[in-house]
């Protein structure tokens, strides 16, 4: 029996992952309601899994934050508590995160081990390479997609699923979240 994959990510409406402008963190859109969502959501027990740019940005921005900023909000406090693989050939142990392993080779084949082995649901927050290819080879069961009320024309980086195969997506459940936000959680089925 293998365990339930979800790439979890953020995104402008435009689709973009980051924005090169001052919008700040979450666009500036958090809300009581998303932050404490976003608590519950990563209180279950699972395994994150990051490719190695996901996690140096995460080590980077943590050690560059203080206990009052956004980036040390609850839920990735949680997040950077929980147990979690990084898929990288180039990064070398101990890294910088409390219970973290690094596992070599292709993302593809980790994660169908992780798959197979683990004990928990897997979750990625972010790694956007890395989930388009595990989105292809068919190991991602859940895409969750929060989308934030705002669009990035001139400032936005990082396009979600720009070069990703086709899908089709089966609507398994939304949320507005503070009146603005939306999550939507789908099934993604490759389009042949």
């Amino acid at each position: 029996m293998t365990v339930t994959y979800t790439f979890d990510v953020f995104a402008s409406l435009d689709g973009f992952g980051t924005t090169s402008g001052d919008w700040g963190g979450y666009w500036g859109k958090q809300g009581p309601e998303l932050l404490a969502h976003r608590l519950a959501a990563y209180r279950a027990e699972q395994r994150m899994v990051f490719g190695a740019d996901t996690y140096r940005v995460f080590a980077r921005l943590l050690a560059e934050s203080t206990e009052e900023s956004e980036v040390r909000d609850a839920w990735v406090t949680r997040m950077r508590n929980l147990p979690a693989t990084v898929v990288s050939n180039t990064l070398d142990t101990p890294l910088d995160w409390p219970d973290a392993t690094v596992a070599r080779g292709d993302a593809v084949d980790v994660v169908a081990r992780l798959k197979e082995e683990s004990d928990v649901p897997l979750r990625s927050h972010g790694s956007l390479s890395m989930n388009r290819a595990l989105m292809a080879a068919g190991l991602v069961d859940r895409v969750q997609v929060t989308i934030f009320p705002v669009i990035t024309g001139q400032t936005g980086t990082e396009p979600i699923f720009q070069g990703a195969a086709d899908f089709d997506l089966e609507l398994i459940e939304s949320r507005t979240l503070d009146g603005r936000t939306q999550e939507l959680t789908y099934r993604p089925t490759r389009h042949v």
